[in-house]
């Protein structure tokens, strides 16, 4: 049986690790498009004047990705990365010269942050990079996302860390399609996500409860304001946390559900993030030592996104 570390946490432990990485900001999709670099150097501005560590992201390399995404993926990602402009995946999604070495890092990042909280070494870290991953299938890449980052550290807290149970819940206005195809076969890992609906991507109906009931999705209705969030979250989400006891605790953190945000229609406010954060946090203490490891994904106004990153970090390093 899994049992948590012991490890009494050093100086560290009061602070949150930022894991991130400049040449995050190499991945271009067209000018215009949402998912800009300008979003890296907004999320990290929410850092000022919080009690934090940084760390650089290093690179997840093939043997990681693997675990969950193919090599024929993989290489067909790097025959299509330009030289030059960007190419076009689908839509939404695009390549650039940097776009590979962004999206190894993002992985890489939220890889280490596992490593850091179950190692004992932190208690809490927060991948700040991009482009985001909760779409990402095991073989394609869809909304944005190339690599399922947090799908990716779940795996990772199971495999190399002896984890038996894992929650993630992920805020992001979209439903993590993505994640909740590359972890639901796993009866370990418990899945949430809140998101808009009826709203792209068109997954995530609350019937859907994955084939082992490890699913726990609750989608919401434009509109939704704050109050309603908040009545989610305690009377749904942290009972379900509470029954499955996770050993550690991963959040998918987007801050598109806020009422600034362009792309999103619900009404939450940055003090929301702030909040939820929290109270997924005393259920990591509970029943994790505490260990809480965070991703960012989408937010797209670049106030709001800033806003809502200090109050996420702040709440993970109890400095709310």
């Amino acid at each position: 049986m899994y049992q948590p570390t012991k490890t009494r946490f050093l100086s560290l432990m009061s602070t949150v690790v930022i894991l991130t990485h400049p040449d995050c900001a190499r991945h271009a999709p067209p000018s215009g498009h949402p998912e800009r670099p300008d979003r890296l150097a907004a999320a990290l501005a929410g850092l000022q004047g919080l009690d934090h560590t940084p760390e650089a992201a290093a690179e997840a390399p093939d043997e990681d990705l693997t675990v969950l995404h193919p090599q024929r993926y993989l290489d067909a990602l790097a025959r299509k990365e330009p030289a030059r402009d960007a190419v076009a995946l689908d839509p939404d999604t695009w390549l650039s010269p940097g776009s590979l070495r962004a999206a190894r890092l993002g992985a890489g990042a939220a890889l280490r942050a596992v490593d850091l909280v179950m190692g004992g070494t932190a208690r809490a870290a927060f991948a700040a990079t991009r482009p985001p991953g909760h779409h990402a299938l095991a073989s394609t890449p869809m909304g944005f996302c190339l690599f399922g980052n947090v799908a990716l550290a779940a795996r990772r807290a199971i495999d190399r860390h002896g984890a038996e149970r894992v929650a993630i819940v992920d805020f992001d206005v979209h439903h993590g399609n993505g994640t909740q195809a590359l972890v639901e076969e796993d009866p370990r890992i418990l899945f949430v996500s809140t998101h808009q609906s009826p709203f792209w991507p068109g997954t995530g109906l609350a019937s859907d409860a994955g084939p082992h009931g490890t699913v726990l999705n609750l989608p919401l209705r434009a509109g939704t304001g704050s109050a309603a969030f908040r009545e989610v979250v305690t009377g749904q989400i942290l009972p379900r946390l509470e029954t499955h006891r996770p050993d550690v605790l991963l959040i998918s953190a987007g801050f598109d559900a806020h009422k600034d945000d362009p792309l999103g229609g619900l009404r939450l406010e940055t003090e929301d993030f702030g909040w939820v954060t929290a109270r997924l946090c005393e259920v990591a203490e509970r029943h994790a030592n505490g260990r809480v490891a965070s991703v960012l994904e989408g937010g797209y106004d670049l106030d709001a996104l800033r806003d809502g990153v200090a109050a996420h970090v702040a709440a993970l390093g109890g400095q709310a």
